[in-house]
């Protein structure tokens, strides 16, 4: 929906969100379900009903769990049935600078206020060790706003003394603990409210009547921000970027004023704001976001343009550029087809309202923000989060590359006429073993990530592969794979859990950028050999129809195995391990 990505008009949002709730819950589309607890300490009802409205927007049905007023501490620390009988995906404190409660002042000195810092933040700790210790699921902290006023005035910043020197400590040692912690998260309501303008943030008013911690209108950018961290932890991140060129990546039409005739460079105060917009973007690789062209181009001078010498992005930027005169959600269909990704994964950047209206209806879910001035092209996309990182591994740093080898793959299968003799070419290797410690992180990603090729939908925390990678019941398989065109990194992951003789697939997913390349029937062989091992004499596969894994419903079959039972559109299949020879023929795996 529109009205639910940035700039927000925040006072029509409060005022429609349950008008929107309805649209959002009557769409038809399939969401998946999430618990959460707020744990407040202040009032949170506004808070929970806007964060519903933008995670239906992100594809998470959300069901509650709220404390009574100011009863975070104690819901922590101390049993509360309902709390465990509700179970909780994710935690959510809510806390501001109004729940500090040890406070510095002007008459103590620094080792007093060392001390009472430390005693603050164990007063945290506690709580944090606590939750993980009884969910074991993803806790989501806010840090602190600065006070509404200063008492000693510009000394409060480097004055021990100081609360906003106080706070200041008291955040990074929040963001050291959260640094060292793979399921702890931290929501920035400092940065949140210096954007949004300290004195309008808080409201005594408010306090006072309501115990609202915020003024009623700053809470949609509030829970805007506590959304994107949310749906980038169970996988809702965007992955691509489709980007325009003309009047978006530079001022001017390459077509029409020719390549010296663009605007970009430090000439002008346009040409600056284009160029500092591309070393932005630019950046997003950095992440692992993969950055792609729609334009409405002779690919010809598309391509000259960015040869332009001050433009900062290049041809070699991107994983694939469509210049042509083609629909341009065409293109991002066909872009993302070659990419192995569905096109709601891409965030369409363009100056033209009417392509951003023909591209938003004609693509669902894919993300379309109104770009309007160059001077706000940086602040619309980073506002919005398309990209929050939750987790971040090596193998985000090569996505791109990894991509771009696939395009490398994709021409050298069109040189061959036999499509083994072209999976024999790319020499492949894969290790394929039980999981690492040191991979963990990445096996946890990729569940929460993964939807085509995932059979049973099944998502992990951190803490649950944690438990499954000490369980001795289960078979673990990751699967690295590299071919002469580059390391693919981590694209499979298996669990199996051994129940006497039979061996039941829990979990089985694979990357979208290794399908058909026999990698799952080299992940099939290992796994039938770890189960022989463990005693099993069957296999039971198990598909649970999604949205998007259609083209996974007939893998069981093409195995071997055998279908035992139907339910709607779910089945199970089992596969005996006598005399099972294994299948893949072009993969060299290593152990």
């Amino acid at each position: 929906m529109k009205e639910l990505m940035y700039p927000f008009d925040n006072g029509l949002l409060i005022k429609t969100k349950k008008k929107l709730k309805r649209a959002l819950l009557s769409d038809g589309s399939v969401r998946i379900k999430k618990k959460i607890a707020v744990l407040g300490g202040s009032t949170t009802s506004d808070i929970i009903a806007m964060l519903e409205v933008f995670l239906l927007e992100q594809g998470i049905e959300p069901e509650f769990y709220e404390s009574e007023y100011a009863q975070y501490w104690q819901d922590a620390v101390f049993s509360n049935v309902e709390l465990d009988e509700f179970k909780p995906d994710v935690i959510f404190i809510h806390t501001t600078s109004r729940n500090i409660s040890e406070k510095v002042n002007p008459t103590l000195d620094k080792e007093d206020c060392k001390e009472i810092l430390e005693k603050e933040f164990l007063r945290f700790k506690t709580m944090w060790d606590k939750l993980d210790e009884r969910f074991g699921c993803p806790v989501i902290q806010n840090n602190f706003e600065l006070p509404a006023y200063r008492l000693m005035g510009n000394r409060e910043a480097y004055d021990s003394r100081g609360m906003v020197n106080f706070i200041t400590k008291l955040n990074v040692k929040f963001y050291d603990y959260a640094e060292s912690r793979e399921n702890f998260y931290i929501n920035d309501i400092n940065y949140i409210s210096a954007c949004y303008g300290l004195d309008k943030w808080t409201s005594l008013q408010h306090w006072y009547m309501y115990k609202y911690a915020m003024t009623l209108e700053a809470v949609p950018e509030f829970a805007f921000n506590l959304s994107n961290i949310i749906k980038s932890i169970f996988g809702k991140n965007k992955k691509a970027i489709a980007l325009d060129l003309d009047n978006t990546l530079w001022g001017g039409v390459v077509g029409d004023d020719g390549v010296d005739g663009i605007e970009i460079g430090e000439e002008t105060p346009d040409g600056q704001a284009y160029r500092e917009f591309q070393s932005y973007i630019k950046e997003f690789k950095n992440i692992g976001v993969m950055l792609t062209v729609c334009s409405k181009n002779d690919e010809e001078n598309a391509v000259a343009g960015l040869n332009h010498p001050d433009c900062i992005l290049k041809p070699d930027d991107f994983t694939v550029i469509k210049a042509n005169w083609e629909n341009k959600d065409r293109n991002i269909e066909n872009t993302a087809s070659e990419m192995s990704i569905f096109s709601d994964a891409f965030v369409f950047l363009d100056d033209n309202p009417a392509e951003r209206a023909i591209v938003s209806s004609q693509i669902g879910g894919i993300a379309v923000p109104e770009m309007e001035g160059v001077e706000n092209y940086i602040k619309t996309v980073d506002r919005n989060g398309f990209f929050e990182v939750t987790g971040f591994s090596a193998d985000d740093l090569k996505r791109n590359e990894m991509y771009m080898a696939n395009a490398k793959r994709l021409q050298a299968q069109n040189s061959f006429e036999n499509y083994e003799e072209y999976l024999l070419s790319l020499e492949m290797n894969a290790e394929i073993g039980d999981f690492k410690p040191m991979y963990l992180a990445r096996i946890t990603q990729l569940t929460n990530k993964s939807n085509q090729f995932n059979l049973t939908t099944k998502r992990y925390t951190q803490t649950e592969m944690e438990q499954t990678f000490n369980d001795e019941n289960c078979i673990r398989l990751c699967g690295r794979l590299e071919d002469k065109f580059g390391d693919n990194g981590i694209v499979s992951v298996v669990v199996g859990r051994v129940s006497e003789e039979i061996v039941d697939i829990e979990l089985w997913l694979m990357s979208c950028r290794v399908l058909k390349r026999d990698m799952e029937l080299a992940m099939l062989d290992r796994l039938c050999e770890e189960a022989v091992k463990k005693g099993a004499k069957k296999l039971r596969g198990y598909y649970y129809k999604t949205a998007k894994n259609k083209m996974v419903s007939s893998l069981y079959e093409t195995f071997g195995f055998t279908l035992v039972e139907t339910k709607d559109e779910d089945t199970v299949w089992e596969l005996s391990l006598e005399g099972y020879v294994n299948k893949n023929k072009v993969i060299n795996v290593t152990y």
